[in-house]
C-alpha cells in the first residue's frame, strides 16, 4: 500500500505558505506506517514544536493500473473520505531552507489520518464536494473539490504516468486554505458534506 499526497493543489493554500501556484501536480509520498490506525491515539511528535493539520479529500484505489487516461480515471476509485496530512511545519521549513527532501516533516509514523469511508461518487466529486475541519468545535478549514487546481481525474492520470496504482493505495488530494497549528488537547473533527468522518484528540 502506497500513500500518494498532492501538495499545493489549492491556490489559496499555496499563497498562504508563500509558495508559487504549480503548473503540474506536486507529488510526495508517505510510507505505509504513516497511516494512523483507526483506533490508535495520535501523539504530538517529540521532534516538532509546530504541528500543523491539513485536511484533505482522500481517495481509495480499487484497481491496479498504469498510464491511466483521464477518461477512465474514476474507474480506479471506489471509496472516499476526509483525512489529515499532519505536517511538522518547523521541520519542513528547516529542510526547505537547505533544499532537502521533506520526509522527516511529512512521512513520519502516524502522520496520515483517514476517516470512515463512504462510496465514491464520480458525478458528485466532479461538481461539488464540500469538506471541512473543526478544531475544538470551531471551523478552521472549509474546502470544495471544485477549487482544486488539478481535479482528481487529472491527478490519477498524472500519478499513474510515474507510479503504478495498486488496490488499496490512497491519494490525499491536497488541502485548502486554513491549514494551521494544533496543540496537545485539541480535538479535530473532519466532515465530508456535513457528515462527520473522524474525530481525534491530540495527545
Amino acid at each position: 500500500m502506497k500513500i500518494f499526497c498532492i501538495g499545493r493543489n489549492y491556490a489559496e493554500h499555496a499563497k498562504e505558505l508563500g509558495n508559487d501556484v504549480p503548473t503540474d501536480p506536486v507529488i510526495f509520498m508517505k510510507p505505509k506506517n504513516a497511516l494512523l490506525g483507526s483506533k490508535a491515539p495520535f501523539y504530538y511528535p517529540a521532534f516538532s514544536n509546530e504541528l500543523n493539520y491539513e485536511a484533505e479529500i482522500v481517495l481509495s484505489v480499487s484497481k491496479n493500473g498504469k498510464y491511466i487516461s483521464k477518461k477512465h480515471a474514476y474507474k480506479y476509485i471506489d471509496l472516499m473520505t476526509v483525512g489529515i496530512d499532519f505536517t511538522a511545519r518547523d521541520v519542513q521549513k528547516e529542510l526547505k531552507a537547505k533544499g532537502l527532501p521533506w520526509e522527516k516533516a511529512k512521512a513520519w509514523d502516524n502522520s496520515a489520518l483517514i476517516g470512515k469511508w463512504q462510496p465514491f461518487d464520480e458525478i458528485k466529486l466532479r461538481s461539488n464536494v464540500n469538506f471541512s475541519l473543526e478544531k475544538n468545535d470551531e471551523m478552521v478549514q472549509d474546502g470544495n473539490s471544485s477549487d482544486m487546481i488539478f481535479p482528481c481525474d487529472e491527478l490519477i492520470a498524472h500519478i499513474s504516468e510515474y507510479f503504478s496504482l495498486n488496490i488499496g493505495d490512497l491519494i490525499f488530494t491536497g488541502t485548502p486554505a486554513g491549514a494551521g497549528e494544533c496543540s496537545v488537547g485539541d480535538i479535530l473533527k473532519g466532515y465530508l458534506d456535513n457528515e462527520k468522518m473522524f474525530e481525534v484528540e491530540i495527545k
